[in-house]
């Protein structure tokens, strides 16, 4: 009997491939064989299929089955290509005839043994890539609905069963729903926020530079003196996701915590222990996964006691904080994430916390010294702004009035500053700290005299050639919060006054 095709999908990482799923009954012993390099889980779909037919009263054809999954060299995995293989052996036995639209059209979802389709990780990574490839039309499981409708351009069918699907499928009756995509008024609710903190203008100065231009800014100062609070506090000043912004993180989230039908309008926090594992803040596993670097894209990375963090861990920011993504290579497959946040971190003087503060330090100089040595000179570099936090007088702590207001003031010079930097680049989600060198050189406005005090700065600072460039993108980043037309002297200076200061 002639093979009949079925098209799924197979996400590899951020991305996916069209599959195709022959099936072919020839006469012998009743039996099913998947071939196509198929794992565990989607050997298993057999038993679940035979289930699911028996369920739905529907006669699984007695002959044997041989279903191919193409293309066969790249390795297949989940239970996401249930639904297809159900469909192809439908097909093959006719009991349904194929749909006018059955080669524009993927089949994506599980089986459960009483027929039931369940919905499945990682819809809209599959449905970008069907999309991708000119599929029009695709059927999703009632749970994948309201995340597959994200995606504009796409014909979805669902159906809450085997027997429904069939059907369906058998009248011809393929009652399609549009995409919708994401609301443009986005709700932003955060827990934090800079009218609870008292005092700190230097370090809440620097937290309105690093959330204007999306800036890595790094906390340093003794214990209690709230740099805590001001890092969970910034993402109450930054500017809600945009629809392309959204997608992306409702899918990494999907992916990484089997969230089917979550949509994610805000931006994410995530503040993973100092005693987490490699795997679970980069990324990877057996079967590669995104991390807490990547589950932070399009928000904030907050790394609490910076320095007390694995070496590896910290080394691994380096491509990240460089390029806005990820690699994870292991044996089984290399994998890229989007990795494009702001890192936010906090670090103690010392490992007792209280070098070079009003309290005694109790450590020796070379518990310092390696302490310093934790965080890298190439780490270092990346981060724009470090911010030494001093005490607050203790008078002014229970003060109603301080800080009352501040937090909208700072948000509104940040919806401006933002404002600039889109028209600037002509493209949403583009911040000053996404600049490429090219992009400074003809984009960045820059007076002869503060392009002189940059430069002395460089030499007598020995700034890296990659310090500089980020010295620059600070300073403009100043100069929209501002208004100014041109990056002038005391944007660079101000710019400057974020580097490291060495300690003595």
């Amino acid at each position: 009997m002639k093979a009949v095709h079925v098209h799924s999908v197979q996400e590899i990482g951020f991305d996916g491939f069209i599959v195709d799923v022959e099936c072919q009954l020839t006469n012998g012993l009743p039996a099913m064989i998947v071939v196509g390099l198929a794992n565990k889980s989607l050997d298993e779909s057999k038993e679940r299929i035979r289930s699911a037919f028996i369920s739905s009263d529907l006669p699984m054809p007695k002959k044997r089955i041989t279903l191919n999954l193409a293309p066969a060299d790249l390795p297949k995995e989940g239970a996401s290509f249930d639904v297809a293989i159900a469909v192809s052996i439908l097909l093959c036995s006719r009991l349904i005839k194929e749909p006018a639209s059955g080669g524009s059209m993927v089949f994506i979802g599980e089986l459960g043994l009483d027929g039931t389709i369940r919905p499945v990780r990682g819809v809209i990574g599959k449905l970008l890539a069907a999309k991708q490839r000119g599929f029009y039309r695709a059927f999703v499981p009632e749970g994948n609905l309201e995340q597959a409708s994200l995606i504009k351009g796409l014909e979805l069918v669902t159906a809450s069963s085997l027997k429904n699907l069939y059907e369906k499928l058998a009248r011809g009756e393929l009652v399609t729903h549009k995409t919708k995509g994401i609301s443009e008024t986005i709700s932003h609710e955060v827990s934090n926020d800079f009218d609870d903190i008292v005092g700190q203008a230097r370090a809440k100065r620097a937290m309105l530079i690093a959330a204007a231009g999306h800036h890595n800014i790094l906390l340093n100062g003794p214990p209690g003196v709230g740099k805590s609070m001001l890092a969970k506090a910034m993402l109450s000043l930054l500017p809600p996701l945009n629809n392309q912004e959204s997608l992306v993180v409702t899918h990494l989230h999907s992916l990484a915590e089997n969230s089917y039908d979550k949509i994610y309008t805000t931006r994410p926090m995530r503040n993973p222990h100092h005693s987490a594992s490699a795997v679970s803040v980069v990324g990877g596993g057996q079967n590669p996964r995104p991390g807490e670097i990547s589950l932070s894209h399009g928000g904030i990375l907050f790394l609490d006691e910076f320095p007390e963090f694995a070496r590896n861990i910290i080394e691994a920011l380096r491509q990240p904080l460089e390029d806005k993504k990820i690699r994870v290579t292991r044996a089984k497959a290399s994998v890229i994430y989007p990795a494009n946040f702001i890192l936010v971190a906090t670090r103690n003087p010392c490992p007792c916390g209280y070098f070079g503060s009003s309290k005694p330090c109790v450590c020796t100089p070379y518990q310092i010294q390696q302490y310093e040595k934790k965080i890298s000179g190439p780490i270092a570099d990346r981060i724009d702004l470090h911010i030494q936090v001093d005490n607050i007088d203790s008078s002014k702590l229970l003060d109603k009035s301080s800080g009352k207001g501040q937090s909208e003031i700072l948000r509104s010079q940040i919806v401006k500053a933002v404002d600039r930097q889109q028209k600037r680049f002509n493209k949403p989600g583009v911040y000053n700290n996404d600049m490429t060198n090219r992009q400074i050189k003809e984009l960045v406005g820059i007076t002869r005299d503060a392009k002189e005090l940059l430069d002395q700065a460089a030499d007598k600072l020995q700034l890296s050639a990659r310090v500089y460039m980020r010295t620059l993108k600070v300073a403009q980043t100043i100069a929209d919060i501002e208004a100014a037309p041109l990056v002038n002297t005391a944007h660079v200076s101000e710019a400057l006054q974020y580097r490291p200061q060495p300690q003595i």
